[in-house]
């Protein structure tokens, strides 16, 4: 089986040595994105839960290059450095997902990159 990148600037780019996501035969794998805006590269403004809807905000962005959606989405892990985000979590969560829910982790990190609180990848199925 052949391996495609998949690449969008509605996207933050990669920050080291990895694609947006790879699509192999039916699914896509999204790398982990973080509450990066897009346009500027930085961490977004505000409080947690807008943090969170960055990073489904840029996963929705990659999907949608692949030829998907977050209707697509089969696993989603969700890295949190205070598991006392998890609610908020959820709430944002359910704005981007209806049921059925894809299949989810959430794991509670020490750290993440750019010393951002939450990241999230996920498994496309198309």
């Amino acid at each position: 089986m052949s391996k495609h990148a998949i690449h969008t600037d509605a996207a933050p780019a990669a920050i080291g040595t990895y694609s947006q996501a790879i699509r192999t035969g039916g699914l896509v794998f999204l790398s982990g994105q973080i509450p990066l805006d897009p346009a500027s590269g930085n961490v977004v403004d505000g409080n947690f839960a807008a943090r969170a809807k960055q990073v489904f905000e840029n996963l929705k962005a990659v999907a949608e290059a692949a030829g998907g959606s977050l209707d697509d989405v089969v696993k989603l892990t969700i890295f949190l450095t205070d598991l006392g985000n998890f609610a908020t979590v959820n709430e944002v969560m359910a704005g981007y997902f209806a049921e059925p829910y894809p299949a989810r982790a959430a794991v509670g990190v020490a750290s993440l990159p750019k010393g951002v609180d939450v990241e999230a990848d996920a498994i496309l199925a198309l």
